[in-house]
């Protein structure tokens, strides 16, 4: 369950056309002059509303007031910069003393590649860098003022440059395949918000998706597929199709498509990764070349063959078309999730293990990649892997990408190999972003705008040294779920504009309510472009921390400074209901309920979470079959420490056990008089988390030998894909003991996650 693919529980026309769509979660866009006006959410020009945040701001009195006799100059180096922002705000350009200019920096200056600085007085503006990937920025930073602000561009001088050398996009159109249309214009914001890689996911066991001349089936076959969706595809057995079949989904970029992209891209100052899935997720490859697989069989493995010669033939070739197509310096080869199970039992691959000294298949994989590095760096080129590509032995010049948390971007940096941060918690753009129950379909986990706002992407275990290893950050979407270019919209964005500013601004200028505020700004911006972006969520956040007996409780919300009435009795709150302020204090158990409130009326589903003072708090609890190590949650505290888990089991209160039952003992520490006893759990089938078939409790007073059994059945359907939660709940009136055992059985040995087992 814990893959990349299933849980690990992507503007220059300023003033564009909005579009509208039709769908249950695609809000209607149709901009009614005068409605969506930006107003009432501009803010004061003591401060701009840019995205990413400049390293250095000071705003000034006066405007540049913008008139059809603008005009745009630029010298030698920044001409095609000066044309784009001419195309994209309606400018005209002219030789040299426009209003608008681009000039070189001084040499001396410590901008570096990607720095500008732009100077807005009202008489001209003016954009100065070393290098034309600089100017460019200072014309996306003059295209979001303009954007903003209209024709009054208030004055101001900034200094700017990155934090971060790469600071990426990862699109995933293997699972779904997306237009050319739509690749353009995530490239467009991309560049709007700073970012300079786009890092394309062009083949997968779900579809291969560029052509190969020398390989013509990749794209007559590969590319094509029975069902309409990815999950039709997997639930009819992952049976590939063929171009020109009524029936078939699918698609493929031609070699002048991917080439234009490239140029697109470019143009735009950003670098198109490639990515050729090896020797894992090749179940497509595979399907119409078997012969590159241990068995020879279609459909039954998804690894390449590590010990056939022909199948390093095969991928050279593919690489030699692909390096052709992309001048990048980097060409990504995958590496991640290979079964390697084949490898176990293929006797070239034992023979090869055997010549090579070999004790583990690891060690093949390893093997395998060093390989393929060795023809990619005669190329010219280096490798990106995912951290799967350090087992066995990481080959001598690759970059790694860090998606299992950060664990493999630390053993990296600290072999000195670099390093692109890209863990599921914090950059998993596939992840609910709001309340799973008000969402389209995710492949699980949650991933709100704060927490990505909120990621670091240098460890705070590396040295500085190592940390210099660290290129930067990535935001992956992965498209299981994701069947349209709406919905890709719409889990991207906004939550590509805050890893934009963590990867681009510096670390000490980041501070949350500035960047919501900002975003009000941004969110007509984006309504401008067209985007079906998330609006942000009127859930809250409950946040309560123990302490003396006491719980401090913080209410958190993504909407701007909003209106929050709550109750501590359980009741829905109303417009009389005590007014959030500031953190407040609660005594004793009680079950906290809030809202949002607009214009007099409450938003969205009241958020409500019991604060339990209940007897088990801070009891010791044995763990008679061990958790799952990728869950720890609290640890040994989690059961018993009075936190209720929340809509994710990534937040830290939910603790996992993986294919086993639960099987816990808590120890009251005295012989206590028993009321109740309730223990909750959550299921959510796409990622593989499934209630207990049942739960018993059982009671001792030595811990040794348990009688009293008490046994609760499950009453959620197991094939229900909405999340959904549930409290065994037992009536334990009249009963003492020291020691209580609760068991819950794994029927479908995924995953079991519980949060908090209550005792009264």
């Amino acid at each position: 369950m814990v893959t990349r693919r299933q849980e690990f529980p992507a503007v220059m026309k300023a003033l564009q056309s909005s579009s509208s769509f039709g769908s249950k979660f695609v809000f209607m866009r149709k901009i009614i002059p005068g409605v969506l006006s930006l107003l009432a959410c501009l803010p004061a020009f003591g401060q701009l509303s840019l995205v990413p945040a400049p390293a250095h701001t000071v705003v000034k009195t006066g405007t540049f007031i913008l008139t059809p006799q603008t005009r745009i100059s630029a010298a030698m180096p920044f001409r095609q910069t000066a044309a784009l922002l001419a195309s994209g705000a309606s400018i005209a350009t002219i030789p040299a003393g426009g209003a608008i200019r681009f000039e070189a920096a001084a040499a001396t200056d410590t901008l570096g590649e990607e720095g500008y600085r732009l100077s807005v007085t009202p008489k001209n503006i003016t954009v100065r860098a070393q290098h034309a990937r600089g100017a460019f920025y200072g014309s996306q930073t003059l295209l979001q003022l303009l954007a903003i602000y209209g024709k009054n561009i208030p004055c101001a001088e900034i200094a700017d440059k990155p934090r971060f050398g790469y600071r990426g996009l990862h699109l995933d159109v293997s699972r779904n395949f997306y237009p050319i249309e739509f690749i353009r214009k995530t490239i467009d914001l991309m560049a709007l918000y700073k970012l300079n890689t786009f890092h394309w996911h062009l083949t997968d066991g779900a579809g291969w998706r560029l052509e190969i001349k020398q390989y013509p089936e990749l794209t007559r076959q590969a590319a094509w597929r029975y069902g309409t969706s990815w999950k039709e595809w997997r639930d009819r057995g992952v049976r590939m199709s063929r171009e020109g079949n009524p029936n078939a989904s699918g698609g493929y970029y031609t070699q002048e498509q991917a080439k234009d992209i490239v140029r697109y891209a470019a143009e735009r100052g950003i670098t198109v990764l490639p990515e050729i899935e090896m020797p894992g997720h090749s179940e497509e490859v595979l399907a119409v070349y078997p012969e590159l697989s241990c068995s020879g069989v279609p459909y039954k493995e998804s690894d390449f063959c590590v010990a056939n010669p022909a199948v390093f033939t095969f991928l050279e070739n593919v690489l030699t078309e692909v390096m052709a197509i992309f001048p990048s310096k980097y060409i990504h080869i995958g590496g991640d999730e290979a079964g390697k199970e084949a490898w176990k039992t293929s006797a070239a691959c034992q023979e090869l293990m055997k010549k090579e000294g070999y004790t583990s298949v690891d060690q093949l994989q390893s093997y395998f990649i060093r390989k393929i590095e060795k023809f990619v760096n005669s190329k010219g080129r280096r490798i990106i892997g995912w951290d799967e590509i350090l087992e066995g032995g990481l080959a001598p010049d690759a970059t790694v990408m860090s998606w299992r948390g950060e664990k493999g971007g630390i053993e990296a940096a600290r072999q000195k190999h670099h390093v692109i941060m890209t863990p599921g918690g914090y950059c998993y753009f596939d992840f609910y972003q709001a309340n799973p129950l008000t969402q389209p379909e995710a492949i699980g986990g949650f991933l709100p705008l704060e927490k990505v706002y909120s990621y670091e992407p240098i460890p705070a275990g590396l040295t500085a040294e190592e940390g210099k290893y660290i290129l930067g950050a990535q935001a992956n979407v992965w498209t299981e779920y994701i069947p349209t270019t709406e919905h890709a919209e719409y889990m991207i964005f906004p939550r590509l504009l805050a890893l934009a500013e963590v990867v681009w601004s510096p670390k000490t200028s980041r501070n949350w309510p500035d960047f919501q505020q900002r975003m009000q700004a941004q969110f007509g911006l984006l309504q401008k472009k067209g985007v079906n972006y998330c609006r942000p969520s009127y859930d809250l956040t409950i946040r309560p921390v123990f302490a003396n007996g006491k719980a401090t409780v913080t209410l958190l919300s993504e909407q701007y400074q909003p209106e929050i009435h709550y109750t501590t009795d359980g009741t829905k709150p109303t417009l009389s209901s005590p007014k959030y302020t500031r953190p407040f204090e609660v005594a004793g158990s009680a079950v906290i309920t809030a809202s949002v409130f607009e214009d007099g009326q409450a938003k969205g589903t009241p958020a409500t979470l019991p604060i339990d003072f209940h007897k088990a708090i801070g009891k010791k609890v044995t763990y008679r079959l061990p958790a799952s190590k990728g869950y720890p949650a609290q640890g040994e505290a989690t059961l018993t420490n009075g936190y209720r888990g929340g809509l994710t089991y990534g937040d830290g209160q939910w603790q996992g056990f993986e294919g086993k039952d639960m099987d816990v003992v808590i120890d009251m520490g005295e012989s206590t008089a028993l009321r109740s006893l309730s223990a909750g759990f959550m299921q959510l089938t796409g990622p593989g988390v499934y209630m207990p078939a049942s739960v018993t409790v059982s009671l001792s007073d030595d811990g040794q030998t348990f009688g009293q059994e008490l046994t609760l059945p499950n009453d959620v359907p197991e094939n229900d894909p909405k999340l959904a939660f549930k409290s065994f709940a037992f009536d334990l009136s009249g009963k003492r003991a020291r020691y209580l055992r609760i068991q819950a059985v794994n029927k479908q040995r995924g995953f079991l996650f519980c949060d908090e087992i209550i005792v009264y």
